[in-house]
């Protein structure tokens, strides 16, 4: 016995070791990061592959020159990027068509990436023009949030698009995301008995999010397999299922079966519902209430509300849409959360272990902000 109580104080005694080393880690990281360097920072070249010739990059203090810039973070998207831009690059030509006044920038953020991302996002500039596809090279991985943030100093657009280079979200949601920031924007100007009459949307400070709440709520999806059109027994399609679904953390139940057709019932499973919330209460209690889904990869700002946020971020890496929500509300910049259509696309740069790395990003946010170590730029 009390050769097992001696094994807990040991335990006890490096457990706290390791929390005060962990806590003077993000104290000293938080502390390094206090100043925003965003004002100081050298400004990119933009390359044009056609003509050979670099192109002046804008800011974001700039007066817009487009109607709206779509920024995509790319690490290694070299297969699905392709698919990505044409679907994207599509929808926007056929608007301008459409709508005269429209007028738009695709920004390719290569974040760093090993494969031949930076060819790809250059054969979109050659096909389209440097005047509607630009990419900026950032030469090591820093993260997606500085690889959006960087994106989003150096656009030219209204209004600022960020969305994923996997295409999980239709880019036509953007019409959802544009309706609701227009009708806050009348409002604004509408309750405003003095408001300047010259003024554009670019001028109003207003977020919009994507979200997939929605789809958190369905445990259940569906999948009907005709087994008429497969070569496989029906015992092997079963198995394969089951070691699927057994991979992925989920639950798989046969709802139905005869000789014709396989229906499979596809459930999270426990553990999995437990980390969703376990993050979503850590975020809870760094960013506050308000937002039920703040890590959608579809997200708009005007030109003014981007101007205040990315000037101010500090995370690089996948919590920066935490650090977006607490600074919308530091600034009093309305948040719209809107449902998207979102599917999931292989390929995912998102696993267990990017888990640590959040928790480590939302400590340093919140010793960074709470005890005063980073200001916010005005």
């Amino acid at each position: 016995m009390e050769f097992l109580w001696t094994i807990f104080e040991y335990l006890v005694v490096v457990g706290l070791v390791l929390v005060l080393g962990l806590g003077a880690a993000i104290v000293f990281e938080a502390f390094s990061r206090r100043f925003n360097h965003a004002h100081a920072e050298g400004h990119p070249i933009f390359e044009d592959p056609n003509s050979l010739k670099q192109v002046p990059c804008p800011y974001i203090f700039d007066p817009a020159e487009k109607y709206i810039s779509l920024i995509i973070p790319a690490f290694n998207e070299e297969h699905r990027l392709p698919g990505a831009l044409d679907e994207t690059l599509n929808y926007l030509q056929q608007r301008a068509v459409k709508e005269k006044s429209f007028s738009y920038e695709v920004v390719i953020v290569d974040d760093g990436s090993a494969d031949g991302t930076k060819r790809v996002a250059f054969d979109f500039v050659r096909k389209y023009t440097v005047e509607n596809v630009r990419v900026i090279l950032l030469g090591r991985n820093h993260g997606k949030g500085e690889a959006i943030r960087k994106g989003m100093l150096h656009s030219r657009g209204e209004l600022l698009l960020m969305l994923d280079a996997d295409g999980a979200t239709k880019v036509d949601d953007l019409e959802k995301l544009e309706k609701e920031i227009l009708e806050v924007a009348k409002r604004e100007l509408g309750d405003s008995p003095d408001h300047d009459s010259s003024l554009r949307i670019s001028d109003i400070p207003i977020a919009a999010f994507g979200s997939r709440a929605h789809l958190e709520e369905r445990a259940l999806a569906a999948v009907k397999l005709d087994s008429t059109d497969c070569q496989y027994p029906v015992a092997f399609i079963c198995i394969c299922f089951q070691l699927c679904a057994l991979l992925s953390g989920v639950k798989l139940m046969v709802a139905k079966y005869n000789n014709v057709q396989l229906h499979f019932m596809f459930q999270r499973k426990w553990y999995r519902n437990f980390l969703m919330k376990g993050f979503h209460l850590v975020v809870l209690l760094a960013a506050g209430p308000g937002i039920r889904d703040t890590q959608c990869g579809f997200k708009m700002f005007t030109r003014a509300a981007a101007r205040k946020l990315f000037t101010n971020i500090r995370l690089k890496r996948w919590c920066f849409d935490v650090e977006l929500v607490y600074l919308c509300k530091w600034f009093r910049i309305p948040i719209i959360e809107i449902s998207v259509n979102w599917s999931e696309i292989p390929g995912s740069k998102v696993n267990p272990l990017s888990i640590p790395n959040m928790l480590w990003e939302i400590g340093l946010m919140s010793v960074g902000y709470r005890t005063g170590m980073w200001k916010i730029s005005t």
